[in-house]
């Protein structure tokens, strides 16, 4: 039996994740922001009959602290976890900043990823065969990185600032990587499962909504949309960093994927949580 953590377990792929796994038989903790959801996620636990394995964590994962206490309850009630999935996001249309005063893609797109791979890192590396599952869509040129503007306190705009999000877990999956898996063993995979039929989440101005709703109706389904990601929790791949666009390998030895970039990222990113 193994234990999960779904970031952003509540609907969709996470959902979808959550409940096979439980089904499995195993232990699954779900971390949302929504406790009517959660309550939700626990009774269809309850009647699949996997009530003492389930697990919902109320948190803003937009939130540093909210985050930094998931990952504390998290570690207290499981010493070992075998994988940690991340899939949160959420799509907006108008800059807007969290109450620490982060702008609401970053802190949620990237900084809950950040917070929730370090801090788990420990109870992972316990694991013995511990993987961290990014669902981020890898693979953007490095280039995208507005190194002086992580933020996008200028011209913002939605989509512009989940793709740059996108990028900046390419460069911490490169980061978690380097920093793990010699000494613990713990495998870092990116993935892109293709536009799927998800909720979408997110606040839409009218001209983006017509575009989602239209992609929506071409979407795949979520089960399709499972397999690389389940393949890569079955049987994490040896390598410390994987990354799969809709189940096809991405090589991360180029430019893209760049050691030193990614090292300049967890410092300003370190920086940035010190002084926040």
């Amino acid at each position: 039996m193994s234990t999960l953590v779904v970031a952003g377990g509540t609907d969709g792929i996470g959902k979808a994740l959550a409940e096979r796994h439980l089904d499995r038989g195993d232990t699954v903790f779900v971390i949302g922001r929504d406790p009517v959801k959660g309550r939700a996620y626990l009774e269809r636990a309850r009647d699949r009959g996997a009530a003492g394995r389930a697990h919902f964590v109320t948190a803003d994962l937009g939130l540093v602290a909210d985050t930094t206490a998931a990952v504390d309850e998290i570690a207290g009630r499981a010493p070992a976890v075998d994988a940690l999935v991340l899939c949160a996001r959420h799509y907006r249309y108008r800059r807007t900043e969290t109450r620490e005063g982060y702008e609401e893609n970053f802190a949620l797109f990237y900084l809950s990823r950040y917070l929730l791979g370090h801090g788990l890192a420990p109870a992972l590396g316990r694991s013995g065969r511990g993987v961290v599952v990014n669902v981020a869509g890898p693979g953007a040129p490095l280039d995208v990185v507005r190194w002086h503007d992580l933020q996008f306190g200028r011209d913002y705009h939605g989509g512009a600032a989940l793709g740059h999000g996108g990028k900046l877990n390419d460069l911490l999956g490169v980061a978690f990587a380097d920093r793990y898996a010699a000494t613990t063993g713990v495998r870092y995979v990116l993935v892109h499962p293709g536009v799927t039929a998800t909720g979408f989440s997110g606040e839409y101005d009218a001209g983006t909504l017509l575009h989602i709703r239209a992609m929506q109706r071409g979407a795949k389904p979520v089960s399709a949309a499972l397999p690389p990601i389940t393949a890569a929790l079955d049987d994490p791949p040896s390598a410390p960093l994987t990354a799969f666009v809709e189940g096809r390998p991405l090589r991360v030895d180029t430019r893209d994927f760049d050691r030193t970039a990614a090292r300049r990222l967890e410092e300003i990113t370190e920086r940035l949580l010190h002084e926040g």
